[in-house]
């Protein structure tokens, strides 16, 4: 019913910029939070960014000042420019979404993830 998709992801040099971009589709009522995270091998996944729906957002401490998160409400989409990359921020990256359909009952959901890789 609720689809995800992302784009954008790659490989990329230290210092480089990457924009990552999630559309959510389907029977939407409402959305009222969207953000990124991410994961490498052997390690949880962790928060990078959430925007909410009236435009507050938080960033990890390891992004601030690096990464911007914004949305489009109209497009149902999220972005997530990433500049000054460094090593570290190589990760498989996922969008979430916390919506609801017509039952207005808010329920998270997430993209199929897009590989980050930043290395020279």
């Amino acid at each position: 019913q609720v689809q995800l998709v992302e784009s954008g992801g790659g490989l990329v040099q230290p210092g480089g910029s990457l924009r990552l971009s999630c559309a959510a589709s389907g029977s939407i009522f409402s959305i009222y939070v969207m953000g990124w995270y991410r994961q490498t091998p052997g390690k949880q996944r962790e928060l990078v960014a959430t925007c909410t729906s009236d435009g507050r957002t938080s960033y990890a401490g390891s992004v601030k000042g690096r990464f911007t998160i914004s949305t489009d409400n109209a497009k149902n989409t999220v972005y997530l420019q990433m500049n000054s990359l460094k090593p570290d921020d190589t990760a498989v990256y996922y969008c979430n979404a916390v919506l609801s359909l017509s039952d207005r009952t808010p329920r998270s959901y997430w993209g199929q993830g897009a590989q980050v890789t930043v290395s020279s």
